[in-house]
């Protein structure tokens, strides 16, 4: 992406209707490592792909709790989400103490919607590098909603942020039909090999690169009773690794042919 005469500041329109400042907040999202979502009658549920700076350097935290109800993935700049998940802690508080419930989840998400809104109309302000996919329940049921820098937010069935995001996405549109009536295993393993789409074809996913945030009740492989939002990390999630159906290798399909032939060359012999 080139500068151009009109990316100096936010405030400038270009002659194609443009702001190039928060189109460059879109691409820092796309730099973070990916995130997936998705949901069903009862659940929703994040995954999340994990970085390492390094040997020595731990995974990056990728997922935050807001309150009991609600949780977000991140992708993009970890500061600004620091930051806006901070202020989304304080509207779920006041909402509780103000009227004595749990803050409504798109009601939430409309907030730090509003608050990044203003970043991409007053000068001096930079837009913020990062994006949300939001989880919660309330009395409507379970939701997914999708943050981006520029203010907007959107709810889906299913949705997925961050660099090779395109890859996961497309997965979850050939499946999302079926994703309603899933249980939470099932819904964990579509998240699963969606995130995996988004790997280079040298890596996979492990116990340490990967996180899981769930709303809802607990499965089979929790030792929890409650339905809050957690994070499951560790080798707690072991066993929802091991219920993915491994990747088809290009060239695998190929094989069989040939010892056909093999066979048949032998039976001409006899």
């Amino acid at each position: 992406m080139f500068r151009n005469t009109y990316d100096s500041d936010n405030t400038v329109f270009s002659p194609q209707g443009r702001l190039h400042q928060v189109e460059y907040a879109l691409e820092a999202v796309k730099q973070g490592s990916a995130a997936v979502g998705l949901r069903s009658k009862s659940h929703s549920i994040l995954l999340a792909l994990k970085r390492s700076t390094g040997e020595l350097a731990s995974y990056q935290q990728k997922m935050f709790r807001i309150d009991d109800h609600v949780g977000i993935a991140i992708a993009g700049l970890t500061s600004d989400a620091r930051v806006l998940s901070n202020f989304m802690r304080q509207q779920a508080m006041s909402s509780k103490m103000a009227f004595n419930r749990p803050v409504p989840v798109n009601r939430l998400v409309s907030a730090i919607a509003d608050k990044a809104q203003v970043n991409t109309q007053e000068y001096g302000r930079r837009p913020y590098g990062v994006g949300f996919l939001v989880i919660g329940q309330d009395q409507s049921g379970p939701h997914l909603y999708e943050f981006s820098p520029s203010g907007n937010s959107y709810e889906y069935y299913a949705m997925s942020i961050g660099a090779r995001s395109q890859s996961a996405k497309t997965y979850l549109e050939k499946h999302y039909e079926s994703f309603a009536d899933c249980s939470l295993e099932d819904l964990i393993q579509h998240g699963l090999h969606a995130l995996r789409e988004t790997l280079q074809q040298d890596k996979d996913l492990n116990v340490n690169n990967t996180s899981i945030g769930v709303v809802g009740a607990p499965s089979m492989h929790e030792k929890t009773t409650g339905v809050s939002f957690r994070i499951l990390e560790g080798e707690i999630i072991q066993p929802f690794l091991d219920t993915m159906i491994p990747k088809e290798v290009p060239g695998a399909a190929a094989a069989p042919p040939p010892a056909a032939s093999t066979d048949e060359d032998v039976q001409m012999a006899e």
